[in-house]
């Protein structure tokens, strides 16, 4: 029903000029909204629920003419690992009138077990915004201030956060890519594989994924949104051969600097191949996950991976929208440059 709902409204939001959106969004003190785009397991949920900032929603959203607004009216978060030390808000939002899907309740306790997934690792648990603190519970905002897509790269090439040109936020936004680790099946090693949803929502679209691209364009120009691409997944090497995933807490300090203004005034340094604008500081995250070369130890795997995920995102671009891409568009299509030392 939940994901059925969006489907209807990307038929019917666009015929009002209104881009419907597989996001998340919060709002500061100030009025400046921010909007996460980002498949599951990318951390839309976890980011938005921001204890400086009044949550809109965690899902689903439409940009209007006057802002955005949030269609559910509650939140549905992933329960798998769930922990107040990381995320307060979200564990605390776990009491009386929320609803646990797959879960398993401690024997001893009869309190839900958030590590068990004896039944499934899709554990979730729903409940109505006004259990997050600080929750926007009329759910409207005003106009996208900062525009984020994230994505759990597991393969560990991309950059904890890049800057965006309005072609490369065209191309992020129509390929929509994320990568994870399967489980391990059959006695199988368990292989990255990069998963690519035009628009952050590919099942859920009813129209071409350019045609709503080319919405996110205007209303990012008209309103002088800023774009930013944040990696939630590993550094310095591959999901699938024992590389961390990034830390919590680097991707909060990310997102600090992004809201107070300072990573945009920082200098930036060109990733090659990728074009993205990397920082070569950002306040409270270590300068080696910045550049992601320089967290690898291996020049040659790096290499190697590099390599195989620009052939994927190529392969992705060429079968699905080649034929009718722009010249600016394809200019934001990776190419593999070789590093010789990290």
């Amino acid at each position: 029903m939940k994901k059925g709902i969006l489907t209807v409204m990307f038929e019917l939001m666009p015929r009002q000029n209104h881009l419907c959106m597989h996001a998340s969004a919060n709002v500061g003190e100030k009025g400046d909204v921010t909007v996460f785009f980002g498949l599951s397991g990318t951390g839309k949920t976890t980011l938005s629920a921001d204890p400086r900032r009044n949550l809109i929603g965690d899902d689903e959203h439409v940009w209007t003419d006057t802002g955005v607004f949030n269609i559910e009216g509650g939140c549905y978060a992933k329960a798998i690992g769930l922990n107040p030390k990381t995320e307060e808000e979200i564990y605390n939002a776990v009491k009386f009138g929320a609803v646990a899907e797959n879960c398993a309740l401690d024997k001893a306790t009869g309190e839900i077990d958030f590590n068990d997934e004896s039944i499934c690792k899709n554990t979730r648990v729903a409940y109505p915004l006004e259990h997050i603190p600080n929750a926007l519970t009329k759910a409207v905002a005003g106009h996208p201030k900062n525009v984020i897509f994230l994505t759990n790269d597991a393969f560990g090439v991309m950059p904890p956060v890049a800057r965006l040109t309005p072609e490369q936020a065209m191309f992020w936004f129509i390929m929509g890519y994320t990568a994870n680790v399967p489980g391990v099946e059959a006695g199988s090693a368990p292989v990255a594989k990069p998963l690519f949803s035009s628009c952050f929502g590919g099942p859920f679209l009813v129209r071409h994924a350019t045609f709503y691209g080319n919405q996110l364009a205007e209303k990012m120009t008209k309103h002088n949104s800023r774009v930013w691409l944040l990696n939630t997944g590993y550094a310095g090497g591959r999901a699938d051969r024992g590389a961390k995933r990034m830390p919590l807490k680097v991707t909060r300090a990310i997102i600090d600097a992004i809201h107070d203004g300072s990573l945009d005034r920082e200098s930036y340094q060109t990733y090659p191949g990728w074009g993205l604008q990397i920082p070569k500081n950002c306040a409270r995250v270590p300068s080696h996950l910045l550049d992601p070369r320089k967290a690898w130890k291996n020049v040659d795997e790096f290499n190697s991976t590099t390599k195989e995920l620009v052939g994927m995102f190529q392969k992705s671009f060429q079968s699905r929208f080649a034929a009718k891409a722009s010249a600016e568009l394809k200019s934001a299509v990776p190419k593999y440059v070789e590093t010789s030392k990290l």
